[in-house]
């Protein structure tokens, strides 16, 4: 069985089969893997730590004589279970950390089958090569064009409606898991920044780079990952659409979209004393007697005009900032938002 080379990303990721394993530890996989590739280990954490022991402290013969055995009991749970129901023409391609003997060994268990089982040349390591290549060791392909507008302006909220249209996108806090500000945690918490970049590298490679691609304008920064050098080059250089509302409209739309965070006024007190720092007590305090009281569309206006909207705006004149063209979008309910998207999708075929 000759393991198998891709080329690069789009290549990997149109690889045809029908399914993709990673036989690496279950925390391996968490921390990072192939989008898309189904977690089937052949070594438990503890296992994998217990033959590395051996291996380090006793002999390599020990280490590979009981991860043979390890793996071959791992595997017959597998065919039992979670592949009993795969019939003969059934395809997986398989990896692990370098294309090693976890998904040689577990490769050649599938082809004694019948299965048509093939392994990853190089493994994960080899995808994450791709993987930096492409954000770090060259400029991007692809032709941006940056989503602009002050909190509240339902950017993200417009990227599946553009995508709707017909027009190429990229959601970078719904691969950050965060929304962006400080108050943008989200309950399952962020990917690793490896695992981050994995799904924004297979998504990029998805998308055809003649075409324009939408991504909502960011600092570096989502949450505590940042932006791999590559995009934040193209996003510096591209134009910018901004998405403009009365403050009104985005404080009403702030309370509709954080409502999980309103829920938890405890935590969100909280969150908001670090920024006594940067607007004082008295203004903090203000929020917080907001807070308090229920008056969650008040907190979100008050928060817009004293803190948001003025630190967003030095930006632009730090960075010079100038948008291509604006889009109002009126009360920000799902009708304007349509014929907003609407207008987007034409201002970008003229650009």
């Amino acid at each position: 069985m000759t393991p198998l080379t891709f080329a690069d990303l789009p290549a990997l990721g149109a690889h045809g089969f029908d399914t993709m394993f990673d036989v690496r530890s279950p925390a391996e996989y968490a921390h990072d893997h192939i989008p898309g590739a189904i977690s089937l280990p052949v070594l438990s954490d503890a296992e994998r730590a217990q033959v590395g022991t051996i291996y380090t402290k006793d002999s390599p013969f020990a280490a590979r004589k009981l991860g043979a055995a390890l793996v071959a009991r791992n595997a017959a749970t597998h065919i039992e279970t979670a592949l009993a129901g795969c019939d003969g023409s059934w395809r997986p391609l398989v990896y692990c950390w370098r294309g090693g003997q976890r998904s040689a060994s577990f490769a050649s268990i599938l082809t004694q089958i019948g299965w048509r089982a093939q392994t990853l040349a190089g493994g994960y390591r080899s995808f994450r090569r791709l993987v930096t290549g492409m954000l770090y060791d060259h400029a991007l392909p692809h032709r941006l064009i940056l989503l602009d507008g002050y909190t509240g302006t339902a950017k993200t909220a417009l990227l599946p409606l553009l995508a709707a249209q017909g027009l190429q996108v990229v959601d970078l806090e719904g691969l950050a898991r965060h929304r962006g500000s400080m108050l943008g945690a989200v309950p399952d918490g962020q990917p690793s920044q490896p695992g981050f970049e994995s799904g924004l590298a297979m998504a990029l490679a998805r998308l055809d780079p003649v075409r324009p691609v939408l991504v909502e304008a960011e600092s570096s920064r989502i949450g505590r990952l940042n932006l791999p050098a590559a995009l934040w080059s193209a996003m510096c250089a591209a134009p910018r659409i901004a998405v403009t509302a009365a403050p009104q409209a985005r404080a009403a739309y702030l309370t509709r979209a954080y409502a999980d965070v309103l829920a938890d006024p405890d935590r969100l007190s909280d969150l908001l004393d670090p920024l006594r720092a940067f607007r004082g007590h008295k203004v903090v305090d203000q929020w917080q007697a907001q807070l308090r009281a229920g008056q969650g569309q008040a907190l979100a206006l008050a928060l817009m005009t004293q803190h948001y909207d003025p630190a967003y705006a030095a930006s632009r004149l730090r960075h010079g900032v100038v948008p291509t063209a604006s889009v109002d979008a009126g009360d920000l309910g799902p009708d304007a938002l349509a014929r907003v998207a609407a207008r987007i999708a034409g201002l970008v075929s003229g650009m």
